[in-house]
């Protein structure tokens, strides 16, 4: 059976901590392997998402059937300071700018998840978080081709500012959202 046929889960976001990484790895680890466009996902392995968490620069989210605990969907946020893959650099963006910037980095749903907005909802939850610590811009990348991501960024207010290439030659669009 395809696995984009909905059930009637009931699913909650939720804010995780570094103790269900290896979960959320999982996730990426599976949509990986079957996705059918192979370079418009670039995964993270545990061990970059444990880097950025012992550094205290990471936040992950998972989404979680209420009913059943099972992790569904994960998204990771990084706070890159002053780090070289801060994606304000590749724009351009002011020094003084660079400590506001949140990446939107890794989102991620199993099959049996997808027709939740799941990716939605859970940007949704960093989104408020962020905000509510201080950060002022908000960054991610999108393979030009990935409409589903592509629209997902846009109906949340984000705005393409160029191409180029990322993660080992990579051909991604760098998106910006400015928070008020």
């Amino acid at each position: 059976m395809e696995g984009k046929v909905k059930s009637n889960r009931k699913i909650q976001i939720c804010r995780a901590s570094g103790q269900r990484l290896r979960e959320a790895a999982e996730i990426v680890e599976t949509v990986d392997r079957l996705m059918d466009h192979r370079e418009w996902f670039v995964a993270e392995s545990l061990e970059e998402f444990e880097r950025w968490m012992k550094q205290g620069k990471g936040i992950l989210y998972l989404a979680v059937d209420a009913d059943t605990g099972e992790a569904g969907g994960m998204f990771f946020a990084v706070i890159p300071g002053m780090d070289p893959e801060n994606l304000g650099y590749d724009i351009g963006m002011e020094e003084t700018e660079l400590d506001q910037v949140a990446l939107m980095d890794t989102a991620a749903v199993l099959p049996g998840f997808r027709g939740y907005n799941l990716q939605y909802r859970m940007m949704q939850a960093a989104e408020q978080d962020l905000q509510k610590m201080g950060y002022r811009y908000l960054m991610c990348t999108v393979h030009p081709e990935n409409r589903f991501s592509r629209e997902n960024v846009k109906r949340q207010g984000y705005r393409k500012v160029m191409t180029k290439e990322k993660y080992g030659g990579y051909l991604r669009d760098i998106w910006l959202k400015e928070l008020k």
